[in-house]
């Protein structure tokens, strides 16, 4: 695609040597294709136009050094508005450009929601050496989500096999199923009962609950992030969120590890959980 072609002519524009660039992101992460970059200058006077790819990058070139309106839209989407300046010979940045769905807010209607593990998942990445990331997921886990009215009075509850640890290593995933990390004989099950739901603004909320890791029960809170619902090809309706948190292994009474040289550890102190679920409404 020649993103040139599609850009509006102006006066004095194809000369210049300026440009505005952005990443065009939904509330999911995932690239939003195709989204449209808009820009205006100082007088009102829109000078570019231009649509952007299917990995959601979108570049604006040929802008003369000054101050712009940059505004960015996609179907389905509310557009969003931002000022930069540019330069001559350099791209002005507008970095990830986060666009919210129209009717985003929508929350699931009251009722059982059930956990889709197939199309869901749990991922825990600890730190490796100092320099690098080691990444796993469970499995094995369900669960289910009763929504409330007000919504704030709903509850989550997911159950987790430890076993169910997969780095696409068998050596090492032994060793997280042994005494030394999750000790799966003893403690065969993860769970989360959430205590309170409260919003952070937009499609944010922070979801609280008790973790019971290893035998050990403790708060965590779950920066969550929902990311929609509606039908899908089987008849159903389903609703989508993402959530991430941060885990001290020692808060779960997993200490294992062994020091280098340098005095680095060789696994991380902290675990990232990063979830991705999708769930079912009960008829």
């Amino acid at each position: 695609m020649d993103l040139g072609q599609r850009q509006a002519e102006a006066p004095g524009v194809a000369a210049a040597s300026g440009a505005v660039t952005a990443t065009v992101r939904g509330g999911d992460g995932w690239p939003v294709p195709e989204a449209v970059l808009t820009v205006i200058d100082g007088t009102g006077t829109q000078v570019a136009r231009v649509q952007g790819d299917a990995q959601g990058s979108v570049v604006a070139a040929g802008l003369r050094a000054g101050a712009y309106t940059a505004i960015v839209t996609a179907v389905g989407h509310e557009p969003l508005a931002r000022t930069t300046l540019v330069h001559d010979g350099t791209a002005a940045t507008l970095g990830e450009v986060e666009l919210r769905r129209v009717g985003g807010a929508d929350l699931p209607a009251p009722g059982l929601w059930r956990i889709d593990p197939v199309h869901s998942s749990i991922q825990v990445t600890a730190k490796h050496l100092g320099i690098s990331s080691i990444r796993g997921r469970f499995n094995d886990f369900g669960g289910e989500v009763r929504i409330g009215n007000p919504v704030e009075s709903s509850t989550v509850d997911v159950r987790i096999a430890a076993a169910g640890i997969d780095t696409a290593n068998g050596m090492r995933d032994d060793h997280l199923r042994s005494a030394d990390f999750l000790d799966v004989e003893r403690h065969p099950e993860i769970t989360f009962r959430s205590t309170g739901l409260r919003p952070r603004g937009g499609d944010r909320w922070d979801l609280d609950g008790e973790l019971t890791l290893c035998g050990v029960t403790r708060p965590v809170r779950l920066d969550t992030r929902f990311a929609g619902v509606g039908p899908d090809p089987w008849g159903g309706t389903r609703a989508s969120a993402t959530a991430t948190t941060q885990l001290r292994r020692e808060d779960f009474a997993m200490t294992f590890n062994q020091a280098l040289q340098t005095g680095i550890a060789a696994i991380g102190t902290t675990l990232k959980v990063e979830i991705d679920i999708q769930a079912v409404r009960e008829d």
